[in-house]
C-alpha cells in the first residue's frame, strides 16, 4: 500500500535533510548582527589533518586543513 502523505519539500527538491539543515544554518548565521555573526562563523570552521598509514600504524600527519563555510 503506497503512502499518500505529503513529501517534505527538501526531499522533493532532491536534497537530504542534512543538506537542507546546513543551508538553513548558513542563512541564519549570515543574518546575525555583529558580534554574534563573527562568533557563529568561527564555530563553523573545521580543522583536521590527514595521515598516511603504513603497516597498520599512522605516519606523521602531513596535511593540515581548515575548512571554511561557503
Amino acid at each position: 500500500m503506497a503512502s499518500s502523505a505529503a513529501v517534505p519539500f527538501w526531499r522533493a527538491a532532491g536534497m537530504t535533510y542534512i543538506t537542507y539543515s546546513n543551508i538553513c544554518a548558513n542563512l541564519v548565521r549570515k543574518c546575525l548582527k555583529e558580534p554574534f555573526k563573527a562568533e557563529s562563523m568561527n564555530r563553523e570552521k573545521v580543522h583536521f589533518s590527514l595521515s598516511k598509514w603504513a603497516d597498520g600504524k599512522p605516519e606523521k600527519p602531513g596535511f593540515f586543513f581548515t575548512l571554511l563555510p561557503v
